[in-house]
């Protein structure tokens, strides 16, 4: 495993932990958060978070707003979580792999509407 992949791992780890407890003050960021993937970039400075937002159906974007507001108290929490020189700034990305994925099981189960295999 590389540096960065251990990096990504552990920024995602403790992103969840930091999501998990709450603690936002910010009225935008509510219902509850799972950041899905982290990738930070080769020079350490900026890592795009993928983030799955359930329980605010219509308002992921002002979830994502308040979440770039709040990077002061992220970056502040995750100082004391994990030894870095510097942490990157984060870009925070909804990510829409699980509705998707709901999706395609919703129409795949329309083609087969018995539940039979053949």
């Amino acid at each position: 495993m590389s540096r960065i992949e251990r990096i990504n791992s552990e920024l995602k780890k403790q992103l969840n932990v930091i999501f998990a407890e709450g603690g936002f003050r910010d009225p935008r960021i509510k219902g509850m958060l799972t950041a899905m993937e982290v990738s930070v970039d080769t020079d350490l400075t900026l890592a795009k978070v993928y983030v799955s937002v359930y329980g605010a159906k219509g308002e992921e974007k002002q979830v994502l707003e308040g979440l770039d507001a709040a990077q002061g108290y992220i970056r502040s929490r995750l100082k004391d979580m994990i030894k870095l020189r510097a942490l990157p700034k984060f870009r925070f990305v909804l990510d829409t792999s699980i509705d998707y994925g709901m999706k395609m099981d919703k129409f795949l189960s329309s083609l087969n509407p018995d539940g039979s295999d053949r």
